[in-house]
């Protein structure tokens, strides 16, 4: 696999850096992004793709791309307009795009306003909270999540997000009633440090959960995307996102290997199946 070659874009507000994997040349080029998660995420994945011209990039307030707007709440629009911005830039024409969880809400918005840039979008499990059929006791839930954050701080929050990740099926009424977990059971801080600029807690989670998608526009758009879910994680809630979406559009979703996080390797210390993710990625793409 080539070794990356970063540059950086200006956008408003932001400083994005982006990294390049192989010739531009080589085309359609493939998108690999993650929200709030960055270019990090991703090397595993890439290397098992090592035929195709790999862009990867960090979104605004993550990792390597600095704001310079502040650090309040974003929307997958925001993020939406960065990505426009970062295609355009490449100038490659339409490119293929793995987006996944954040990531992939952000892609549909891309896909809604721009569907020339794209060639086929794989959107993998978006968390789109605010169209389930329990969509007020989720929303809740994320809600209490941020307010949770911003009162006892990352550990507090990072806890109950972990949790509602995990949980099976319809979130029910009384959700945020029940005990909060705690944070010690997965290894995060106890103490609260006093920082709020988390990246997914303190300025993605609201935007990106209760994002109402442009569904009248992405329905011309449709026969350019896949909806793929996890074979562990459909029922979950964002796997649940990723069934609204297509039943909305009228796809079936695709099962892709592992669950939410089944590119990674271990980058994270916590693997999929990354050869099998992008075997089943490239199959996607391909036929």
């Amino acid at each position: 696999m080539p070794e990356p070659v970063t540059s950086t874009i200006d956008v408003p507000g932001a400083t994005l850096t982006y990294d390049v994997r192989g010739e531009l040349s080589n085309r359609p080029v493939l998108l690999l992004i993650g929200s709030p998660m960055g270019a990090s995420g991703f090397p595993t994945l890439a290397s098992y793709l090592a035929d195709r011209t790999i862009v990867t990039y960090d979104p605004r307030g993550v990792e390597r791309s600095a704001r310079s707007d502040g650090a309040g709440e974003l929307s997958p629009d925001d993020h939406a307009a960065d990505l426009i911005t970062l295609i355009e830039s490449l100038d490659v024409g339409p490119v293929d795009v793995f987006a996944s969880s954040g990531g992939a809400v952000n892609a549909l918005a891309v896909a809604a306003m721009r569907p020339d840039l794209i060639n086929t979008l794989v959107a993998h499990e978006p968390p789109l909270a605010g169209i389930l059929p329990d969509s007020e006791a989720a929303l809740a839930a994320c809600e209490d999540i941020y307010e949770t954050y911003q009162r006892d701080g990352l550990g507090a929050g990072m806890a109950k997000f972990i949790a509602i990740v995990g949980f099976e099926g319809e979130i029910p009424a009384d959700y945020t009633e029940q005990p909060a977990p705690d944070p010690a059971m997965f290894g995060l801080p106890t103490e609260d440090d006093g920082s709020r600029d988390d990246a997914l807690l303190g300025q993605n989670l609201r935007g990106c959960t209760s994002y109402q998608p442009d569904f009248d526009a992405l329905a011309k758009a449709k026969d350019q995307i896949v909806i793929a879910v996890g074979e562990e994680s459909a029922n979950q809630l964002a796997g649940r996102g990723g069934k609204a979406v297509a039943e909305r559009l009228g796809l079936t979703p695709v099962v892709f290997p592992s669950n939410h996080g089944g590119f990674l390797g271990n980058e994270y210390g916590m693997p999929g199946k990354p050869e099998e993710f992008a075997a089943k990625l490239r199959e996607v793409l391909t036929r």
